[in-house]
């Protein structure tokens, strides 16, 4: 087992990056509601510049989920409490919001992967972190295109995987997506497990050098606040915004 570090300090670094990041995530979904809910037409919205503008915050938000986890106490706990979050959603949305229902959210997500990750942690820092970081990018992307019925590197060969994986909501929830599923937040355990088990071993190895340098405790005040209170926050700002939308609307 390696030697690993705990910081001395709190990383604040990881409080700004999340508060950052969720400043975009509430730009980008009200982008959304004015764009179908609202009916707002923007050509832009619909091409790679907002997709790679979701793929930022959902990527961020995952390897930052994976980096902090060695860093807490109680994984499984927290976990249980970011999974009950996401049923939360799922069942607000599909009560008051069918068309736009959130079913394997992301919070469901993280939540199942910080309770897989904490049950198995004795297992994996028996992994040396530089080979788990290099296997975890590798199995992401041969996993990435799961839910479209292959496995394999895009460009380089695919294998198709049986159809029979792709039935239930117990397989579309670990990535093998059943005909007719639709939910407006989908996040898999695949491919984004594997996503999450890299933030948690570039952990491991920032752990192994003792997080040097003083770049680890750069905050911004109204960023690191977001941070901290970052699950409020995101159970918060949908029915905000919402609201917001509405009353827009309304008077216009």
């Amino acid at each position: 087992m390696e030697s690993e570090t705990a910081p001395r300090r709190r990383l604040s670094v990881l409080d700004t990056l999340r508060g950052i990041t969720l400043v975009s995530m509430i730009l980008y979904h009200a982008a959304w509601d004015a764009v179908f809910i609202a009916g707002m037409e923007w050509e832009w919205y619909h091409g790679t510049g907002a997709f790679i503008w979701q793929q930022s915050i959902c990527w961020t938000f995952i390897i930052l989920s994976g980096f902090c986890l060695p860093l807490g106490r109680h994984p499984v706990r927290r976990g249980i409490e970011v999974f009950g979050a996401g049923l939360l959603v799922t069942a607000v949305t599909v009560i008051f919001m069918p068309e736009n229902r959130v079913v394997f959210g992301v919070l469901t997500l993280l939540g199942s992967c910080m309770i897989l990750t904490g049950l198995l942690n004795r297992l994996l820092r028996k992994v040396p972190s530089g080979v788990g970081l290099l296997g975890s990018i590798l199995l992401f992307w041969l996993t990435r295109w799961v839910s479209d019925g292959m496995i394999g590197i895009k460009g380089i060969f695919f294998l198709p995987l049986p159809q029979l994986l792709y039935k239930g909501l117990g397989m579309t929830f670990l990535g093998f997506t059943e005909p007719g599923f639709m939910s407006t937040d989908y996040f898999p355990m695949l491919p984004w497990y594997f996503l999450f088990l890299a933030g948690y071993f570039v952990c491991r190895i920032c752990q192994r050098m003792g997080f040097r340098g003083r770049w680890w405790t750069w905050n911004i005040p109204p960023f690191g606040w977001m941070g901290r209170h970052s699950l409020v926050i995101y159970l918060l700002h949908q029915p905000v915004l919402y609201l917001l939308t509405v009353a827009a609307e309304w008077i216009f």
